[in-house]
């Protein structure tokens, strides 16, 4: 997508189980920013991500509280707990990858997310990137900005870029082995949940190949 010189600014938005691209292009940055105060934009993947279930792709959704109503900040979006959203989004998981060559490796990691209550979004999806970090064995760090900034003048703006409803089909994803190669096609950007339980050690090399 971008060809960044080095120290070189990335604004992103914040994501729930990001997706294979998304990492992809943050890692190539430096310096690298979620935006916490533009106005909330429905369906995207701040609250979704997508797996690829036995019947094919599965978006799974958080359920937001908008506090202010459409004028609440992504800062400040919450998270409806009086739903179960989080046992569901686990057995969805379970379901797709139990089979997978890493998921005894790793889903215990994932176990913890799903087994404490966030009241933020942006809590939730920062503890699910920094333990994506920890997996791959990075030091990568991000920061918050500090108000919204609506021209790229210093910085590129990945705020609009990534779409989870819409599963890119690149001839730059490399196939990989997926739970179900056996059934249906290679499905590419899926959440990096998918490259790893999957690929495990090799995800970051699948990453910094596709950059």
């Amino acid at each position: 997508m971008h060809s960044p010189e080095l120290h070189s600014r990335a604004i992103f938005p914040t994501s729930y189980f990001p997706s294979v691209d998304y990492l992809t292009e943050l890692l190539k940055f430096e310096i690298v920013e979620i935006e916490i105060h533009e106005s909330y934009p429905k369906q995207t993947l701040r609250n979704r991500c997508t797996i690829l279930s036995a019947n094919g792709l599965l978006h799974l959704s958080i359920p937001v509280i908008k506090v202010n109503g459409n004028n609440t900040k992504t800062g400040e979006i919450g998270i409806f707990n009086d739903e179960p959203w989080q046992s569901k989004h686990l057995r969805a998981i379970e379901s797709a990858y139990r089979s997978s060559p890493f998921f005894d490796h790793y889903i215990h990691h994932f176990e913890k997310i799903f087994n404490r209550k966030y009241e933020k979004l942006i809590d939730l999806n920062t503890e699910i990137l920094q333990l994506i970090f920890k997996r791959l064995k990075t030091d990568k760090t991000v920061t918050f900005t500090k108000n919204y900034e609506k021209k790229a003048d210093d910085f590129f703006d990945f705020r609009q870029t990534f779409n989870c409803k819409n599963i890119e089909t690149d001839s730059t994803y490399k196939p990989y082995n997926q739970v179900f190669s056996d059934r249906s096609a290679f499905q590419p950007n899926l959440s990096f949940l998918d490259l790893l339980f999957n690929e495990g050690p090799n995800a970051l090399m699948y990453l910094q190949k596709k950059m």
